[in-house]
């Protein structure tokens, strides 16, 4: 793992949005992807923040991403929405649409509301963030159409996405969220690991051979130092976590997010080139059921009893989702967020293309 340099936070988050403004996007557009990808770091999930940037740039200039795109309403229920994302930056049409959810939830009870052709939506757990800071329970599953790179329990060749899944419960001490990726690791981990980053479990991929794994190598072939790296590339595939219940739950995230909304699987695909994520997410209000007060009682409850229990090491007590994310963001408001010198090369690199200037 390569030595980290720390960035003061507001000092990275400044420098990523004149990223996107000179890459085409309006300065509104800019600060939200920004902000997003930021955020991902200060709460840890480092295989969705800046390290992404140069990828978001390739993407843009190829055309798989479209700067300034507004989310289209398809098919409008009530209670639930089919939404286009016309292939739109994710962190921008996934906000739009999940807010227009939150309002019907808000007036309805519930939404159900299908996202396709979003734009790579980043961290799943900032959504359920948003919906929890509204005082709303949500529920998502996610797919990309046209990324395959999980292979199913027993197998060894690519047939998911990394289908993240994340639900989140608002408490008035603050929100319980879950947020993982149904594979074993997210492929962005793997990102990070060929970046000189945190360095892969010895089981999180698969060779074509059938044999474990921890070589990024694995998924995306030979790689320079610093550059692009291919998820194609590779002959190997990412595991599911969980054996046959991860694979289950990526299969059903594919059914959901993908087949329902209209978005698309991951596969099959000839070639990669543009992916598109698919997000199925559920909105309740416990106020309209009429059990907000009894619901944050027991919620509050359990999770005070879930935590008394008796830990196996005594300096490591029992969490509940979320408090990781939490932990994290704390202590790197104050440290500033940790790249390796690779990842944060590669950033420079792409600012100096567009002719910004690095920090």
């Amino acid at each position: 793992m390569s030595p980290t340099t720390h960035i003061p936070v507001a000092q990275l988050e400044s420098f990523v949005t004149r990223i996107f403004e000179a890459a085409g996007c309006a300065p509104a557009e800019a600060a939200r992807i920004s902000n997003h990808l930021v955020g991902a770091n200060l709460a840890g999930h480092d295989s969705h923040g800046v390290d992404r940037v140069p990828r978001y740039i390739e993407w843009l200039r190829a055309g798989y991403v479209i700067a300034g795109q507004q989310a289209e309403v398809v098919t409008d229920g009530g209670g639930f929405l089919v939404v286009d994302g016309k292939f739109g930056f994710g962190q921008v049409v996934t906000e739009q649409a999940t807010r227009l959810a939150i309002a019907r939830a808000k007036e309805h009870g519930a939404c159900i509301m299908a996202l396709r052709n979003s734009g790579h939506l980043g961290r799943l757990g900032d959504y359920s963030e948003m919906a929890a800071a509204e005082g709303l329970i949500s529920i998502h599953f996610v797919n990309v159409a046209g990324s395959v790179l999980v292979a199913p329990f027993g197998g060894v060749e690519r047939r998911f996405s990394t289908a993240p899944f994340s639900v989140g419960i608002p408490l008035p001490e603050g929100p319980v969220i879950l947020d993982f990726a149904t594979s074993l690791v997210a492929e962005g981990k793997v990102l990070v690991a060929s970046n000189g980053g945190k360095k892969l479990p010895a089981n999180a991929l698969v060779t074509a051979d059938g044999q474990m794994s921890s070589d990024p190598r694995t998924l995306y072939g030979d790689y320079a130092p610093v550059g692009p790296r291919t998820p194609g590339g590779g002959t190997g595939a990412i595991r599911a976590f969980g054996d046959h219940k991860g694979s289950g739950l990526a299969f059903m995230c594919e059914m959901l997010a993908g087949c329902l909304t209209g978005n698309g699987t991951s596969g099959p695909v000839k070639e990669r080139g543009r992916i598109s994520n698919g997000l199925l997410s559920i909105h309740l209000s416990a106020k309209h059921f009429g059990t907000e007060a009894s619901f944050q009682q027991a919620a509050r409850d359990y999770v005070e009893w879930v935590k008394s229990c008796r830990p196996i090491n005594p300096d490591e007590p029992v969490l509940v989702p979320g408090e990781v994310e939490n932990t994290r963001r704390a202590a790197r408001h104050v440290s500033g967020v940790p790249l390796t010198p690779e990842t944060w090369k590669s950033i420079c690199d792409t600012a100096a293309s567009l002719g910004v200037p690095a920090p």
